[in-house]
């Protein structure tokens, strides 16, 4: 059977081809080359390149400052652009024709009211065939207000249409209906499974060490696959080959310093970043010792290296490391890592035909001490991920590129393991490992059908093996809805198949181009998911259980159609778009009320699985030049659920739930030396379940709850933030500084975090009997939880 559908991949392969050539015509001779910055010969993503006679030939340069252009009768001459830099205009000979050609751009030292807030095409949401796909230049994250002073990668992805945050000062994101664990976060190819420091206050990326950021959250092409919701492709920066260069910066809780030059010679270069926070140094400063001995910090670091062999070869390779701790006088202890690698080669097969091969190995782990005589214990688990994936390119002609490839990769969850300490009263429980194999075969092409009409097609299969070592176990009528129903286990050896799984994914979008400066696209999308997270949590937590599919847990599948309408105006200064969508989900899982699935070996039995579906629309209007840009952005979203066993089986909203969105984010340039960035936000609060009473058990107050789920809501949330940063305009100083100064919650708003039903006591929240004297009324309240209020922060950056 598996080689049967190999073999009917590539069939499906070859006929697409097969078509294409015959359709849109035979090979046609490409010229080469690359377009860089003059001062550090970094390379420029989206310049434009086309024949000076002919504009509608142009192509985009890609993440490597990449081009391939259609020959022409030579000599001719080719126009390159990017905003903010020098036009070059150049005629190209015959003999330069047959090696690569380099184009180094000069910055324009321009008036501010020419700063384009993106660095991409100022029309490319009119041409291109992206649906819910947002590009973030990191200049425009670094210039949003931050908590603490942080700039935050995913915290800046929130402020888009359709993407939604878990609460107050959390990365967490929930995209158009789907649950955190739906969105796949990886790193230069290598997905990393807790994207977060500080229990989700921080993410693990440092803005200095980035390079290019693209959130897929609609049309997502065919070579990506394993989540349903959305896909955030971080890109680290490769260093420049010319000499050493440096940044950084100095902030309230931590500091940061990234490196780049050339390694070797100009064909190898070397980028590190490193970041550290210094809040257990500020503890260790206190003269109690209850506070002195506590321990809070994180620390990333990252590094690629880049080489250049020959004219047809390039290597890459890529590392990060993140960790936490957070330990409470010695007695208790939590600490979760992150360690990401993947290795990366480009090899250009001919003028026309090109070939990516890329490894990785994502791993995560997470301990938990807890230092007590009578309840002592040491719990620990591991994550990991194993990939490889190759993609052949073939560039037919102008009109149609085609793609295929594929991408086999290996999950390990270790056992879970709780080992209590000497003396302790509690049991040891140690779980069996999971390990599954996912095998996908992918293909995919763009064409231009008509000078109008535009599509991207494109086939995902995937083969998904649920392997040993492990344990399944057997339940009376198949059904796994208690452990007491366990009627027998099967143990299996390493790599002995368990349950097998198969997902075919198609994917399609239109273009229509209207006139030059209105579009309108549609998509349809099929994704399937095979590994989630069983939590209560909507946050994400360190501890969070992921689970494998298996025989009693299903893979997920959505299917997702989407149509948008897309508007610029003002010569491209300004954007307007709409998208609406629809998605379906299927496999679902939920808990069940009261459910324990930390340390469960059977967490089947705490699991429902049905359907559920969302539905919205999302309106962006966005300025992209001039000294004021930024932009405003709506969402209504609903998204439902319906699992029997859960609100009676009726359909009930998960917590992330919330109908009205809105963004707002400004920057303004004063002065070569001032600007200023405001954004504010508000969003429906978050639905949650309200006990409806109370009762008494073993002198415990319990609560009691309704049947059902998520019927009431936090209050609406909203907050400002604005920033204010000096820099020295000088360009020509080798030491270039800069100061933030920024404000999170800028009129102190109390926004919810939490809410605690218990007793309150003479009328006080935080009343103390042993210090405030004797207990005179007493009364069951609801105490609500705010983190943050008026924050003020500073921050220093430097270039070097």
């Amino acid at each position: 059977m598996y080689l049967f559908l190999r073999l009917s991949n590539f069939l499906f392969v070859w006929i697409i081809l097969g078509i294409s050539s015959s359709v849109f015509g035979q090979n046609s001779p490409l010229i080469e080359g690359v377009v860089v910055d003059v001062t550090d010969s970094s390379p420029l993503i989206g310049a434009n390149v086309y024949w000076e006679d002919d504009v509608s030939s142009g192509v985009v340069t890609d993440l490597d400052g990449k081009f391939r252009l259609s020959k022409r009768n030579l000599p001719a001459r080719i126009v390159v652009s990017y905003v903010g830099y020098e036009k070059s205009i150049r005629t190209i000979s015959q003999n330069e024709s047959e090696k690569e050609i380099k184009f180094f751009l000069k910055p324009l030292e321009m008036s501010l009211d020419e700063i384009i807030i993106q660095e991409r095409r100022p029309d490319e949401q009119i041409k291109n065939l992206s649906m819910g796909k947002a590009s973030v230049p990191m200049e425009t994250i670094k210039n949003i207000p931050a908590l603490f002073g942080e700039v935050d990668l995913l915290r800046s992805l929130q402020l888009l249409p359709g993407v939604q945050t878990a609460g107050e000062g959390t990365t967490g994101l929930f995209v158009r209906g789907g649950s955190a664990d739906q969105n796949l976060v990886q790193v230069d190819g290598a997905p990393v499974f807790n994207p977060s420091h500080f229990f989700g206050f921080f993410s693990v990326f440092s803005p200095d060490a980035l390079d290019n950021v693209d959130l897929y959250k609609g049309n997502m092409p065919a070579n990506y696959g394993g989540r349903l919701s959305s896909l955030i492709d971080v890109s680290l920066k490769e260093g420049n080959n010319q000499q050493i260069h440096g940044q950084g910066g100095i902030g309230s809780i931590s500091s940061r310093l990234m490196l780049d030059g050339p390694l070797f010679s100009e064909k190898s270069t070397f980028a590190i970043s490193a970041r550290r926070t210094y809040a257990d140094v500020f503890l260790r400063l206190s003269n109690n010792e209850d506070v002195k001995n506590n321990k809070l910090n994180f620390h990333d670091l990252s590094a690629k290296l880049s080489f250049l062999i020959g004219d047809k070869d390039k290597l890459t390779f890529s590392s990060y490391e993140g960790s936490d701790f957070l330990g409470l006088d010695e007695q208790f202890g939590l600490g979760w890592r992150n360690w990401v690698s993947s290795g990366h080669w480009s090899h250009t097969i001919s003028e026309n035909s090109f070939f990516d091969l890329e490894a990785y190995h994502s791993n995560y782990k997470y301990k938990v001490e807890f230092e007590e005589p009578n309840t002592g214990f040491y719990w620990n688990n591991r994550l990991s991920e194993s990939g490889l994936k190759g993609q052949w390119t073939w560039i037919n002609s102008d009109r149609i590129q085609s793609y295929w490839g594929f991408h086999s990769q290996y999950y390990h969850f270790a056992p879970i393991l709780l080992d209590p300490a000497e003396d302790s009263a509690i049991e040891s429980i140690t779980t069996n490992p999971k390990n599954g194999v996912l095998n996908s075969g992918f293909i995919g092409m763009t064409a231009a059908i008509t000078p109008r009409l535009s599509t991207e097609i494109g086939l995902r299969m995937g083969l998904y093996t649920q392997v040993g070592k492990g344990v399944d176990y057997l339940y009376q009528d198949d059904i796994p809805d208690d452990t007491n129903n366990i009627t027998d286990s099967v143990r299996y050896g390493n790599f002995e198949p368990i349950r097998f799984y198969h997902g075919l994914e198609p994917r399609v979008a239109f273009r229509y181009l209207v006139n030059e400066e209105f579009s309108i696209k549609a998509a349809y999308n099929r994704n399937f998911q095979y590994v989630q997270i069983a939590s209560n949590s909507s946050a994400g937590l360190p501890i969070d259980r992921w689970i494998l599919a298996g025989k009693y847990i299903a893979p997920l599948r959505s299917d997702q159609v989407s149509l948008g309408f897309f508007k610029n105006f003002d010569s491209d200064r300004w954007e307007f778009s709409v998208e609406g969508y629809a998605k379906n989900f299927k496999n679902v899982i939920d808990l069940k009320n009261g459910a324990s699935v930390l340390f469960t070996d059977q967490v089947e039995t705490e699991l429902l699985a049905g359907d559920g579906y969302s539905y919205g629309m999302e309106f962006l209007l966005r300025k992209n030049v001039g000294k004021t840009t930024g932009w405003l952005a709506y969402t209504y979203s609903r998204t439902w659920r319906e699992i029997e066993g859960i609100s009676l089986g009726e359909k009930y909203n998960p917590r992330y739930d919330r109908p009205h969105d809105v963004t707002l984010v400004l920057n303004h340039e004063f002065s070569p030396s001032w600007s200023a960035g405001l954004t504010f936000v508000y969003t429906t609060g978050q639905a949650v379940t309200f006990p409806v009473g109370i009762y008494e058990s073993d002198n415990q107050i319990v609560p009691v709850y309704p049947d059902y789920r998520n019927q009431d809501r936090f209050p609406d949330y909203h907050r400002m933030d604005a920033s204010v940063t000096w820099k020295n305009p000088n360009k020509g100083r080798k030491w270039r500084g800069s100061w933030n100064f920024s404000v999170y919650n800028l009129y102190g708003r109390k926004n919810p975090f939490a809410y605690e039903f218990r007793e309150i006591y003479n009328d006080q929240i935080n009343y103390d009997p042993d210090v405030d004297g004797p207990i005179v009324s007493e009364k069951q309240g609801v105490v609500m939880t705010y983190l943050f209020t008026f924050l003020p922060s500073i921050t220093y950056n430097f270039q070097f």
